[in-house]
């Protein structure tokens, strides 16, 4: 049977269709693997850079040394040792373990604690440095029988808490920050007692939910009550790109990946993570790559609105607030 030009066009336009749609939602959701044993980096006192806005996680899944990686952007480990750990109390998680220099401790699922294994190598490594065994002691309230070792792959020997491998983050730039908390929904501050340090309900907020700003309506807000941003010439389709790159994401900080379970009034359909061009993950909604502003300074701070005039809020279905129609 010989098929019209007129049909063959629809079947052609419906194929592009579907393969529009699937190319958008293929990475959505996240989950983390495990890697090789082997990093290389020793840990110590962290002096990063990062954007400090690591979403708790949607975490959002991931491999191990992408989106579990959370896409680090510090400087990653140095040569000092942990020396004495201390416990800190954190207004949201309670007591965690923090090294000699107020820096967090971190375990990853991924791992194993009987026997201990680290399953974080290669660019997860990097993003989490393994915290070095080295001249390690237990501070007040901490119980030395619960600190260890593990051999890596690569003959160094890894700080263990009860078992589980322990590390930095490298978003962390100053004593006290928790921005690896919850990243890939993997990743936890550790607790004094090598558990995962985990939000009180009574005191945990949304990765990212819904503010009704006075000026804009409702708008989209990270777990700190930042306003969230989308750039006007960043593209949803049929896969999503990121155009602010280099200075551009300095001024404008990517919004880490969050899982959806950790959102609230956030539109599900095309919620997802993507793989930017420099490696790092970042939330979408909708498909489009979402922000916050360097020069909010303040929870309902809206100055990045209408910047340049391609900067604006994010309503719940990931759509532009205020824009002009195009």
């Amino acid at each position: 049977m010989k098929t019209s030009w007129r049909s063959a066009s629809l079947v052609a336009s419906a194929v592009g269709v579907l393969v529009l749609t699937t190319a958008c939602g293929q990475e959505s959701g996240t989950s983390a693997s495990s890697q090789n044993v082997g990093a290389t980096a020793q840990a110590g006192g962290i002096a990063g850079v990062g954007s400090g806005i690591g979403g708790v996680g949607t975490g959002t899944g991931a491999s191990a040394s992408a989106s579990a990686t959370g896409g680090g952007t510090g400087t990653g480990a140095q040569g000092a040792t942990a020396g004495e750990l201390a416990i800190s109390t954190n207004a949201e998680l309670g007591n965690i373990l923090t090294d000699s220099k107020g820096m967090t401790l971190y375990r990853f699922d991924a791992d194993t604690a009987e026997p201990p294994k680290s399953n974080c190598d290669g660019d997860c490594a990097t993003t989490w440095p393994p915290v070095s065994a080295d001249d390690v002691s237990a501070g007040d309230g901490i119980d030395k029988s619960l600190l260890g070792e593990v051999t890596r792959s690569d003959g160094t020997k890894q700080l263990t808490v009860d078992g589980w491998p322990a590390y930095y983050y490298a978003k962390d730039a100053n004593a006290g920050d928790t921005t690896g908390q919850g990243v890939g929904n993997k990743w936890f501050a550790l607790a004094p007692d090598g558990k995962k340090a985990k939000a009180d309900s009574a005191s945990a907020t949304a990765g990212l939910s819904v503010r009704n700003d006075p000026n804009l309506g409702k708008i989209v807000v990270d777990k700190n009550g930042m306003t969230v941003y989308r750039f006007i010439n960043d593209k949803a389709w049929p896969k999503p790109v990121s155009n602010c790159n280099d200075a551009c994401r300095d001024k404008w900080p990517i919004v880490d990946p969050v899982d959806f379970s950790q959102t609230k009034g956030i539109q599900e359909k095309g919620y997802m993570n993507f793989t930017r061009s420099d490696g790092d993950k970042q939330q979408t909604i909708n498909c489009f790559p979402i922000y916050t502003f360097s020069g909010d300074k303040s929870p309902g701070d809206i100055n990045g609105q209408g910047v340049g005039g391609t900067w604006y809020a994010v309503s719940p279905k990931g759509e532009l607030v205020g824009a002009p129609k195009q």
